[in-house]
């Protein structure tokens, strides 16, 4: 697809993608795309400043290369240009720009695994991630510590590739983190993405995927915990460009605490050329305490009426009581009752990642967040 196509997205709900950050204006909250987002905190990235390197290290397996990327090259090669000032600002002052290559039919049989922690700084950060041809592959990337970090991921699949991308957000309280993680699915190719933000004080992400050709599959699968004061928001954008594609989005939020506020928003574009597609999309989310705010926002964008199936569906409500009531006529209490349902709530979503060191981890993340149930500010 040539950059031309790349950058003009129809969507009413999608701004217009550019490399330069001129294009992209100071954001406000008349705009569709931020009229969620607390702009003040999210000023430090709004800024077209340099900052500092974060501590970032990777774990790349036989068969992975790693090499330097600069944002002329990412542009020359014809990556996905950014969607928001966030992603267009990382792009250009990102300090530890990373190009990860895979090559044709290579299946790696360990995970590349890249961990950035922050140190209290600011920083930018660019991956481009190229899986080829029929290759298998597992990427995880871990946040942790304090930052204000802003980032721009790109990740392409070739043809008939099978690509697992895994991004856990768990940083300290105080960090900020926004970013773009962009997605091509090639032919016949089939991509899941599992996204966990658990800690900071703001996570945006916004997550946009295209295909490449005919027969690409995609698969989106989330979580988030938001405690008092935590704002996180997570944006999907999938462009059915393409027909005999399939996509699948499930994402699913907790909140506890006075002030917890989650956003998701989902659109999907189905356009005019993309007949006998299949698409899906569901947010659920569950309030465990008052005084906690989620918005769900699920779009279908269609041009097309030769279509296998669309839909979608959202939620926002309190732990079925029934549940509740039936374990703890169990003889189990309450307590505990309580982190057994929303375990076994995130629990479907957890099993995705498919990494058994990353899915305890952050199995044993989650606990931890439930075990503070009881102490948030009723």
């Amino acid at each position: 697809m040539n950059d031309s196509v790349q950058t003009q997205i129809r969507s009413h709900l999608h701004p217009r993608a550019s490399y330069d950050v001129a294009d992209h204006a100071m954001p406000s909250k008349k705009e569709e795309i931020w009229r969620f987002s607390p702009l003040p905190k999210l000023l430090p990235l709004l800024d077209d400043a340099a900052g500092e390197p974060l501590e970032w290290t990777a774990e790349l397996p036989s068969g992975a290369t790693r090499s330097p990327l600069t944002r002329d090259d990412a542009i020359a090669q014809g990556v996905q240009a950014p969607f928001d000032r966030v992603g267009a600002i990382a792009m250009a002052r990102a300090s530890q720009g990373v190009r990860i290559d895979v090559g044709a039919d290579v299946v790696l049989d360990q995970p590349i695994l890249i961990d950035v922690t922050g140190r209290g700084t600011t920083g930018h950060g660019h991956t481009l991630v190229r899986v080829g041809a029929n290759a298998r592959v597992t990427l995880v990337t871990r946040f942790g510590g304090v930052a204000t970090y802003g980032e721009l991921v790109n990740v392409e699949a070739g043809d008939g590739a099978e690509v697992n991308v895994v991004s856990i957000q768990n940083w300290a309280p105080g960090s900020i983190h926004g970013g773009q993680h962009s997605f091509l699915v090639g032919r016949d190719a089939h991509v899941r993405t599992v996204t966990a933000s658990l800690g900071g004080e703001v996570v945006r992400l916004t997550q946009t995927a295209r295909f490449a050709g005919p027969g690409g599959q995609l698969e989106q699968f989330g979580l988030y915990f938001v405690d008092a004061g935590q704002h996180i928001e997570h944006r999907l954008f999938v462009d059915h460009n393409e027909p005999h594609t399939t996509s699948k989005v499930d994402y699913r939020g907790a909140l506890q605490g006075k002030g917890a506020r989650s956003v998701w928003v989902g659109d999907v574009l189905i356009r005019k050329n993309a007949l006998a597609i299949d698409t899906y999309e569901a947010n659920k989310n569950l309030l465990l305490t008052p005084a906690c705010h989620a918005d769900s926002v699920p779009n279908l964008e269609i041009e097309t009426g030769q279509i296998e199936g669309a839909g979608h569906s959202s939620t926002i409500g309190r732990f079925d009581d029934e549940q509740l009531f039936y374990l703890c006529s169990r003889g189990i209490p309450e307590d505990e009752a309580r982190r057994l349902v929303v375990g076994g709530f995130f629990a479907e979503i957890i099993r995705r990642i498919g990494v058994p060191d990353v899915e305890k981890a952050l199995l044993a993340d989650v606990e931890a967040e439930l075990s503070g149930t009881d102490n948030q500010e009723k």
